[in-house]
């Protein structure tokens, strides 16, 4: 992909993350010590993005959204005019991408930089929005939306409000929750997150949707090296130790589960589970050995990974 950057018709920005090839906002901004204290908000929030894997492009809205609103600071002092923008953005990707993480540091930033009032992060699913009966739904879901103001109100697996038929109360849920965002957009973020293929088809349910959202963000499964780096972190983090011959077997497996499951790969979930399930199945040849020594107790061997029986799915 040459072009990560697809501005449409429709005004959406659509930013792909991971294979970005073009930056959008240069990262040479500190030159000194004094700028680093000015920006310490950025700076901060730099620092807990560097902590995961990947999400290039995501570092790189950050540093536009906090550009946009302390050059508006600036603009003020100077008595231009400082218009708010809606920040409204669709998350599309597979499982375990970190579309939940982001979402979280998104509220958390807006909050320390004045966008948001509280920075609470309301996390909800269908059946939080969609009610059994003629009018519940709407008041369901305009009630979900007063809890959510001055927040970030999160809808994972959003396109589950359109299944059900023409007498499912889905859409009721989608036409209120487009009438909230126009009524309140720069009081609450709506972030709506899902598969690629199904957040595609529910936004072509209702054509005041696409609109609503000027920011989307493809979140594609990481490479393996990637998931190795995470699945490495995982194991510092739990003071356990792979041996060489069981990173280089986890390796190979890694490849083949992520090229033959690519739509529906659970990513940086699946290397948890994995790590976990390795864990597990450690403790019991542990204690099968009787050997408790620390190098026992830390060393993760290719017999802990049983692939072919695993319970895990990928």
């Amino acid at each position: 992909m040459t072009n990560p950057l697809d501005v449409k018709s429709s005004g959406r920005i659509n930013v792909v993350l991971n294979k970005a090839q073009v930056k959008r906002a240069s990262t040479d901004w500190f030159v000194s010590e004094e700028e680093q204290k000015k920006h310490e908000i950025l700076a901060r929030f730099e620092k807990k993005l560097s902590a995961y894997v990947g999400l290039e492009d995501i570092k790189d809205l950050v540093k536009e959204l906090y550009a946009w609103i302390y050059v508006n600071e600036r603009r003020k002092e100077q008595g231009l005019k400082c218009s708010k923008q809606v920040l409204h953005m669709i998350f599309k990707g597979n499982p375990g991408t970190g579309k939940t993480t982001v979402a979280r540091l998104i509220a958390s930033f807006l909050h320390e930089m004045n966008v948001l009032s509280k920075g609470h992060f309301l996390e909800v699913e269908r059946a939080d929005l969609v009610g059994e009966y003629i009018g519940h739904t709407a008041q369901k879901t305009r009630d979900m939306l007063k809890q959510a103001n001055g927040g970030v109100l999160f809808i994972d697996e959003a396109y589950s409000l359109s299944r059900g038929g023409e007498k499912d109360f889905g859409k009721e849920a989608i036409d209120t929750l487009v009438k909230g965002m126009e009524d309140h957009s720069t009081e609450v973020v709506v972030i709506i997150a899902g598969y690629s293929k199904e957040m595609d088809y529910f936004l072509s349910l209702n054509p005041g949707l696409p609109s609503r959202f000027p920011i989307s963000i493809s979140f594609p499964n990481y490479s393996t090296n990637e998931l190795m780096g995470m699945l490495v972190n995982m194991v510092k983090e739990r003071e356990y130790v792979l041996s060489n011959e069981c990173y280089l077997e986890v390796k190979d497996h890694i490849q083949t589960v992520r090229n033959e499951q690519a739509a529906t790969f659970s990513n940086g979930r699946y290397m948890r589970n994995l790590i976990e399930e390795a864990i597990r199945l450690q403790a019991v040849r542990v204690m099968r050995q009787g050997n408790y020594s620390k190098e026992s107790l830390e060393l993760l061997r290719s017999e802990d990974f049983s692939f072919q029986s695993s319970r895990i799915k990928s």
